[in-house]
């Protein structure tokens, strides 16, 4: 069964930092492009931070980038998002997820990933 954990949310105030992991198994994600996205209620899930299979390529959307960071550990099969200068405006459920049809190359397209966890919710106090 493939399944996609994140952890290490929680409640942090304004300027501090969390770091995100999200454990894969079921399978090797090692040269999957892997991604991750947050959602607010009431508003469509977006995407935050995106990587390709060999790590050589990366995304951010605009809100956060210079602030958060991905990386992935293939050995492990693991994904991380650490996210520094957090803001009110961060706060959302962030979920992992793994496009297995992508390895040198990301989609920011939600429909373009086959695995999605279950999310984590980050809350940023201000």
């Amino acid at each position: 069964q493939v399944q996609l954990v994140e952890s290490g949310g929680g409640l942090v105030q304004a300027g501090g930092s969390l770091r995100l992991s999200c454990a894969a198994s079921g399978r090797t994600f090692s040269n999957a492009a892997m991604g991750w996205f947050r959602q607010t209620p009431g508003k469509e899930r977006e995407f935050v931070a995106l990587m390709s299979g060999s790590g050589s390529r990366t995304s951010y959307a605009g809100s956060v980038k210079g602030r958060f960071t991905i990386s992935r550990d293939n050995a492990k099969n693991m994904v991380y998002l650490q996210m520094n200068n957090l803001e009110p405006e961060d706060t959302a459920v962030y979920y992992c997820a793994a496009d297995v049809h992508r390895t040198s190359t990301i989609s920011n397209y939600q429909r373009d990933y086959d695995y999605w966890g279950q999310g984590t919710q980050v809350t940023v106090s201000s």
